[in-house]
């Protein structure tokens, strides 16, 4: 009828809609999206969350990983060699970081240590004694400690106590524990790692 404006059918306002409604609510969200933000690291201690490399955020080391050698190179050299299994997002593995990083600076130029994320050892075939697959038994994280022929002279599961990794050194290596390593002398941590070790206890 004249006079009266021209109702579109239903399918021509949906297709009018999508080519130029569609087009602007994407930009409003992309907008708002762009104005917000990324959502802020929260790194924790507790939670099994990953927020990067442990040694770096918790033990302020970062020089621990990568190990300087291989495991083969180690056991050439006869060298009494800690291996560290650990994941970078296991609570347990964050707290024992700062354990880790006082056995180099106590232990560091007489062993070699070698922390090992688990990520690449599962799934596959043990390769033998040069192999680190060949010492883990799936706990995280796990010390193992080997002597000087490849003989594994300790094994601990968890978060081991500095004291107890200490003395395993110093049998390994046939070495005395300095007086400053005794059970009840204090030991030089920043903050963060005195929060994280607890007071070192003798075997």
């Amino acid at each position: 009828m004249p006079g009266f404006p021209r109702v579109a059918p239903p399918r021509a306002a949906l297709t009018r809609f999508w080519r130029r409604g569609l087009p602007l609510l994407t930009a409003v969200f992309l907008l708002l999206g762009l104005l917000s933000g990324p959502e802020p690291a929260r790194a924790s201690l507790d939670n099994d969350r990953y927020d990067g490399n442990i040694f770096a955020l918790y033990a302020g080391n970062g020089s621990l990983v990568p190990p300087r050698v291989t495991l083969a190179d180690a056991l050439a050299e006869k060298r009494v060699t800690v291996l560290v299994f650990y994941l970078d997002d296991s609570a347990v593995s964050k707290r024992f970081a700062g354990i880790v990083s006082e056995l180099q600076r106590v232990w560091g130029g007489t062993i070699e240590l070698l922390p090992l994320v688990t990520d690449p050892l599962q799934g596959r075939a043990d390769d033998g004694p040069t192999d680190p697959l060949h010492y883990w038994r799936g706990t995280i994280p796990e010390v193992v400690v080997l002597g000087t022929e490849g003989q594994v002279v300790f094994r601990g599961a968890g978060a081991v106590p500095l004291g107890t990794l200490n003395g395993a050194l110093s049998q390994a290596t046939g070495l005395p524990l300095p007086p400053a390593l005794a059970p009840d002398a204090g030991l030089s941590f920043n903050e963060l790692n005195a929060s994280l070790a607890p007071s070192p206890a003798t075997p």
